[in-house]
């Protein structure tokens, strides 16, 4: 297990466009591992290859729209593509690059997305809610956009402690 560190928004890395990953090795793997065992520990629901300080098109997600008494999984995603996107949802969204700070952000309540796993192989998904809020941040990332710059408002810190109280 590896934890990276995590650029905060001071770092210009985060404002920066990737690159697609060409190749699929042992050298992907391990960042795409590191990775993992960095957002489990941040207890976050999205990292993207940027925020740990690599240009790369990568991100992860976790799909938190499971039936009840299964587990959440993480997803990879390698060079992702937004295919469709429909609805909307307004709402507050975070950053592990941005630590305690929460603004209003609208995003489609549904997308779909192609990308790569980790061995090269196209695959497509589709998510809802928090988890295709989740995949248009992280990929905004891969595109030197910070979810900062897409706010309605920063919430308060009376806002910030209400939302967390509704979830204990």
């Amino acid at each position: 297990m590896a934890l990276r560190k995590i650029l905060t928004q001071e770092e210009p890395t985060l404002y920066k466009t990737c690159r697609p990953v060409t190749e699929f090795t042992p050298r992907l793997h391990q960042l795409l591992d590191d990775m993992k065992d960095t957002l489990l520990e941040s207890e976050g629901v999205g990292l993207a290859a940027p925020q740990v300080g690599i240009l790369r098109r990568a991100v992860l997600v976790v799909e938190t729209n499971v039936p009840e008494g299964e587990d959440e999984y993480v997803i990879e995603l390698i060079n992702p593509e937004l295919l469709e996107s429909e609805g909307e949802q307004d709402g507050p969204e975070g950053c592990l690059s941005v630590p305690g700070e929460f603004g209003l952000v609208k995003r489609p309540m549904h997308v779909k997305v192609r990308a790569q796993d980790r061995y090269g192989q196209w695959f497509e998904m589709s998510g809802d809610e928090l988890t295709a809020r989740c995949l248009c941040h992280e990929m905004d990332h891969l595109n030197g956009i910070v979810f900062t710059s897409k706010c309605e408002r920063m919430l308060t810190e009376d806002e910030i402690r209400n939302l967390q109280n509704k979830e204990h």
